[in-house]
């Protein structure tokens, strides 16, 4: 890696951070986009190339139920859609 793509992503994730916080939350954004987005890039080019629809999202509303159990910070976590998706019946055992 050339310092010049060590400073091309400096700057995209941590920008003219001031403080520990918006510099965890590039950190964060970051880790989100190395082990997330990039490999779900990759997976959705093959089933393009493969000749197929593909349709890619990104889900960020906070739910309720991360009130006192997460940090402010957090704003959605992996798998979070499901209860608005599905329903929260399926997650609370009232099926």
């Amino acid at each position: 890696i050339t310092s010049e793509v060590v400073d091309r992503v400096y700057k995209e994730y941590m920008g003219d951070a001031e403080s520990p916080a918006q510099v965890r939350d590039g950190l964060l954004d970051a880790m989100g986009d190395i082990f997330f987005v990039i490999s779900a890039v990759e997976v959705a080019r093959y089933h393009r190339d493969a000749g197929n629809p593909v349709y890619f999202y990104e889900f960020q509303h906070r739910p309720s139920s991360l009130e006192g159990v997460a940090p402010e910070f957090v704003k959605a976590d992996h798998g979070a859609e499901i209860a608005f998706v599905f329903g929260k019946p399926f997650l609370a055992g009232d099926v």
